[in-house]
């Protein structure tokens, strides 16, 4: 959308006009019939339209060009020009969405006043039509460790392209904001992203959600897809898409456009698709409730998202966002966690990942009973293993062992924790836990622990297939 496209059946206007738009610094085509307009706009909408009441030798008149102009690109501005003009048909056209109204012979510096009217009013209204869709959800990437490191190198060099892009990945972890990072970076910033809920949409209204629909009663309701045009659509949780609609999904990736329902003409889209899935797609294919030829064409760039365990260095720095953010969106007290809080922040289970965490500090902040720093007793948790007295408590299964095999359960299950909490980095666990680090290998060594590479980082586990030294 950044020319004006000029449709007349006179060649010496048509071209005098495109002339007059040209020296004043804008992009023309040129039509002369409305076949060619319509092929011209099928191509690709223009920003603005100066169309001819009155076209020889065309299928459709101008108000019929205008009535299909403003049904599929309700955001083109259209300019009405015509030497028969008169009341009638000046209202005819106002009616059906015309911006304005020229008679011939026209004015240059009238034509003009009214073109640079238009495109200022065509340019507002698609920047506030932009703002209401809008996401408050932040873009920002937030971390430091090498899994997050690995992720961000993936997706810098992703923005650029145009490409399509499979983000893999728990619940939680991420993966939107992975998507809105790569738009907010990319040359369609500024057109919109669109989300398509796959989960929450149920199954029969899929097509109206994602198509649109034409009834007589209610006219055109655009869909996800056309609202998407220009810019990025994000089916969140792919695998969750019904299996009729994936088949015409299909044919729009191929196409680049479809039919809405109810409707009978093609409407055209240009759409970058980037998905997200914590499934296995492979699974479900073989399942059959996955179509293989639109994994294949969806999976062309697949990115894995990391859980929040395989990136526990980053716990403090995501803690210190959200509570920063928490403070300028709610006005929640802006606090600190303390050194022990940290710890067992980065030691706990995290199945909801940075969702779960982020919930998690917003919970302390608004139960908080004071404005200092958060300590570890305030996190849910913190006291099932202690007793009042602070004693430690054993777990059931811990008590009912031999000293020995419960030391070296407590050594092992500690020294896992501790190897994670600072992303497989065995020179910082060996300074926490206080111990050499050759000593320490020698520990984990007994213990069958082992390091291996995921996610762009090192994670602790233990070997199943070592016989661990007693």
């Amino acid at each position: 959308m950044s020319d004006i496209l000029i449709v007349d059946d006179e060649r010496d206007i048509r071209e005098l006009i495109s002339d007059i738009l040209e020296d004043e610094g804008y992009a023309t085509r040129l039509a002369g019939n409305s076949d060619e307009a319509m092929n011209a706009i099928n191509a690709e909408a223009p920003a603005l339209m100066v169309l001819d009441i009155w076209l020889k030798d065309s299928r459709m008149d101008g108000i019929d060009i205008l009535k299909s102009v403003k049904r599929d690109n309700p955001d083109v501005p259209v300019v009405i020009i015509s030497g028969h003009g008169n009341i009638e048909i000046a209202v005819a056209a106002i009616k059906q969405g015309a911006y304005d109204f020229i008679e011939k012979p026209f004015n240059i510096d009238q034509l003009l006043v009214v073109i640079r009217r238009a495109m200022e009013t065509s340019r507002l209204r698609r920047e506030n039509q932009s703002l209401k869709r809008r996401d408050v959800t932040s873009t920002e990437m937030i971390g430091t460790s090498t899994a997050f490191k690995t992720l961000m190198g993936q997706l810098d060099k992703v923005t650029k392209s145009n490409g399509r892009v499979m983000l893999r990945g728990p619940a939680g972890a991420g993966k939107e904001i992975a998507a809105r990072y790569i738009h907010a970076n990319s040359a369609r910033a500024s057109a919109p992203f669109v989300t398509v809920n796959c989960a929450s949409v149920a199954p029969d209204r899929m097509e109206d959600v994602l198509f649109g629909r034409e009834t007589p009663e209610r006219g055109v309701e655009p869909g996800l897809l056309e609202q998407a045009h220009g810019g990025v659509i994000f089916f969140d949780e792919v695998a969750d898409l019904p299996l009729g609609t994936q088949s015409k999904i299909l044919r729009v990736l191929v196409d680049q456009q479809f039919t809405r329902v109810g409707g009978a003409d093609k409407i055209r889209v240009d759409l970058r698709v980037i998905s997200s899935t914590n499934k296995d797609l492979d699974a479900a294919i073989r399942a059959e409730t996955f179509r293989q030829e639109l994994y294949h064409r969806l999976n062309v760039v697949p990115i894995s998202v990391p859980s929040l365990e395989d990136r526990r260095e980053d716990i403090p720095v995501l803690a210190e966002h959200f509570i920063n953010d928490f403070n300028a969106s709610q006005g929640l007290p802006l606090r600190s966690f303390t050194d022990d809080a940290v710890a067992l922040l980065q030691t706990m289970i995290w199945p909801g990942n940075v969702r779960q965490l982020k919930n998690l500090v917003e919970r302390v902040l608004i139960l908080g009973d004071g404005s200092g720093p958060i300590e570890a007793r305030e996190l849910p948790g913190e006291d099932e293993n202690t007793d009042e007295d602070g004693r430690v408590v054993l777990s059931g299964a811990l008590a009912t062992l031999p000293l020995r095999e419960a030391r070296e359960a407590f050594e092992r299950e500690y020294l896992l924790t501790q190897i994670n909490r600072f992303g497989g980095n065995i020179s910082r666990t060996a300074n926490f836990v206080g111990m050499e680090r050759s000593a320490l290998h020698r520990k984990l060594k007994s213990l069958g622990v082992v390091t291996s590479a995921k996610s762009g980082t090192r994670i602790a586990h233990v070997d199943e297939d070592a016989d661990a030294v007693t």
